[in-house]
């Protein structure tokens, strides 16, 4: 009986908010100044998860940047990318808010070094900041719709900072350049709806703002569906997806 007790106080909780309920349980006898060892075995513990916690932000900093680092200099085309966010997100469901935001800054430190700091800001934005949201959201249990959705935004945004840090590096529009390239586009179904007007410029920027939150869209659900598949295996898993997913995928 005395074997099992002391294996349960050796083991160290999952997560840093466990920790509380894990002393409660191990320890039941309340730690007071007249019981110091008690008191110095608690305070070894905690330090214990804290250490824990800093090894595995580091741990997931860097996977998250070596990603990166792959894929912009061997592209293997999107099958990399659904994996830029979902470390920082793991982060954030086994250490909480602050943990995620450090992950995200590590990973910004580590590819300016690496790549210099212009690759660097691509990264944390958007992929880090969608990180920390898709992280929240997981946690929270918000369904899908609210987390594709928020993470959309977020995405569109990124792609237009994207363009507006290209033009100042460039000196050049980026985005009059992407408003051409859609023209001839607009232009192509305006034929084939059969109308023989001309699209305007508004028409024009509002189908390029359309294919772009189209694009986020498609790929905030790839990363929900891999994330699905590897948080149900290293656990906390994220919520469960809609029906008509888990039809399509056969999924329970």
């Amino acid at each position: 009986m005395s074997d099992r007790k002391d294996d349960r106080e050796n083991q160290l909780p999952a997560s840093e908010a466990d920790y509380d309920s894990w002393v409660d349980s191990a320890q039941p006898q309340r730690i007071t100044e007249a019981d110091p060892q008690q008191n110095h075995k608690s305070k070894s513990v905690k330090a214990s998860v804290k250490t824990l916690v800093v090894v595995e932000t580091a741990f997931l900093a860097s996977t998250a940047s070596l990603i990166w680092l792959i894929n912009n200099y061997i592209p293997i085309g999107p099958v990399m990318r659904v994996f830029y966010p979902i470390p920082i997100a793991l982060v954030y469901l086994r250490w909480g808010n602050r943990a995620s935001w450090m992950s995200a800054l590590v990973c910004g430190l580590l590819l300016s070094v690496l790549m210099g700091p212009t690759r660097s800001i691509l990264f944390l934005i958007p992929y880090g900041v969608m990180g920390v949201q898709l992280g929240a959201m997981w946690k929270a249990k918000a369904g899908w719709l609210w987390s594709i959705g928020v993470g959309t935004i977020i995405g569109s945004l990124g792609l237009l900072f994207k363009f507006w840090l290209a033009s100042i590096l460039l000196g050049e529009d980026i985005w009059v350049y992407l408003l051409v390239q859609f023209k001839s586009v607009a232009e192509w179904l305006f034929n084939k709806l059969g109308l023989l007007a001309t699209p305007s410029l508004e028409v024009i920027q509002a189908i390029a703002l359309l294919m772009i939150a189209i694009n986020s869209l498609l790929y905030l659900f790839a990363v929900h569906l891999v994330a699905l598949l590897i948080m149900d295996r290293l656990h906390p898993p994220i919520p469960r997806p809609p029906k008509w997913v888990q039809f399509l995928l056969d999924y329970e």
